[in-house]
């Protein structure tokens, strides 16, 4: 029931009852016990033309935390439980070079949106956090950590969680980037999806029916580690030739260092490919058709509804999406090649606000089920099924709130999946608040 409601943002029980099934009298009880429980909130209002009781998730339950940590950048998000973001900032930092000092850079970033919106971390309910790299079955270590090897000893969610005092939930974050666009993007309505993040590394993050799917250990989607030419350049996994090879930022940038020795940085590509340079269109149009090449096998394998593409050389739009597109009926199947190929629509946002969507996912399967972990601790640490999102769709599911703050219509309900209602609801909705429209820029 509360998966309904968040979805939609404001139901009426009447409207509540058709779409879980339940009956009238079931849906009374239920609401009025969340609303007991301070769950939800009731009021009068106008439904269909006549008066009905109108229920919606309580805003002052407080506040949940997302962070993404990509290999060159920190973004912080900070939203109440309706997901109407308070505020919002990126930074730069290297983060694989150290990972004490890439969490201590996140610390004091959450301190300072924190004091920005005028609360304690003691309003934090969970916070939601994503790496580059592939998170081991039990959601706390890196599967792979040659990806990021100062990260090979440390359990960012338990680490984190101490340093903020607060329940830490990690995934990858194409992961949580194909989750942010599950409910919030181009992955609205669809249950079938594939995300390819494309920016310093490559990674796909799966949706299978409606669940994100992570595989035995943790490391489903790292299509940036598929082989390409078996002859090629070393990997960072040790590997020849894969994929990130080829597009990966490193590798993009070393094409055009000698005839473009100011372009430093993969916005800075993108930038000059829009602005009509031919060398920039060029390797970014060939880096469309290599991901396009890995795409149209991972469509032939998983066989999704859609594919969105994010990342920062997403930002190219039909400069990288146009070759992309162009190779799929060349390598797949003809039942998957007109599979359609679209851009992110949370642009680079996508991870953090599919971070918020964890940590409220997390937040409302411990109230539901009466947790009672200590602030500061990373909840069930040893149960795995606990931590893993591909198994945990049965929590609350956020929603997005109309500009006045008193409830829209909202991303689709992942989390009524366990009980048979994976069919999507909601509409798209038009705000994810002030902070969302203009996010607040951070020290470089």
């Amino acid at each position: 029931m509360l998966a309904a409601v968040r979805a939609h943002g404001v139901l009426s029980q009447a409207e509540i009852a058709r779409i879980t099934g339940l009956s009238p009298a079931s849906v009374s009880n239920i609401v009025h016990q969340l609303a007991d429980a301070d769950a939800v909130e009731l009021s009068p209002g106008i439904r269909g033309g006549r008066r009905a009781q109108e229920v919606r998730v309580r805003s002052d339950g407080g506040l949940v935390v997302g962070l993404d940590f990509g290999h060159r950048h920190i973004r912080v998000a900070v939203s109440d439980l309706r997901f109407v973001v308070r505020a919002e900032r990126r930074v730069e930092c290297d983060v694989g070079a150290s990972a004490l000092s890439a969490l201590t850079v996140a610390e004091k970033l959450v301190g300072e949106l924190l004091d920005e919106i005028g609360t304690t971390r003691c309003g934090v309910r969970a916070v939601g956090l994503g790496l580059p790299a592939p998170m081991g079955p039990d959601g706390g270590t890196l599967a792979a950590w040659p990806i990021l090897p100062s990260w090979s000893t440390i359990d960012p969610a338990r680490h984190l969680a101490e340093r903020l005092e607060a329940p830490v939930y990690a995934d990858n974050d194409a992961n949580l980037g194909a989750r942010g666009e599950l409910y919030f993007g181009a992955g609205r309505g669809v249950s079938d999806l594939a995300y390819i993040k494309a920016a310093t590394g490559l990674g796909a993050g799966l949706v299978v029916a409606g669940n994100v799917y992570r595989g035995y250990a943790g490391s489903a989607g790292e299509i940036g580690h598929l082989t390409i030419d078996e002859m090629g350049p070393v990997c960072s996994c040790g590997n020849r030739g894969c994929l990130e090879t080829m597009v990966g930022a490193p590798y993009l940038l070393e094409l055009i260092r000698h005839s473009h020795p100011e372009v430093r940085t993969v916005e800075q590509l993108v930038t000059c490919a829009l602005a009509g340079d031919g060398g920039c269109q060029r390797v970014v149009a060939d880096a469309g058709r290599h991901i396009g090449f890995v795409a149209a096998n991972l469509c032939n394998v998983v066989n999704p509804e859609r594919v969105v593409v994010g990342g920062d050389l997403a930002a190219a739009g039909d400069l990288l999406l146009e070759p992309l597109r162009s190779a799929m009926p060349r390598y797949a199947v003809v039942t998957v090649a007109s599979t359609p190929v679209v851009a992110a629509l949370t642009g680079e946002r996508a991870e953090v606000l599919g971070a918020l969507v964890l940590a409220v996912e997390q937040f409302q399967r411990r109230h539901d089920q009466g947790d009672g972990a200590e602030p500061g601790r990373h909840p069930a640490r040893n149960d795995p099924a606990r931590n893993d999102p591909a198994r945990n769709a049965g929590g609350g599911t956020p929603s997005m709130d109309s500009p006045d703050g008193t409830g829209g219509p909202g991303a689709r309900a992942e989390a009524g999946l366990g009980n048979g209602l994976h069919r999507p609801v909601g509409d798209p909705a038009a705000d994810l608040g002030a902070a969302a429209r203009s996010p607040v820029a951070g020290p470089a």
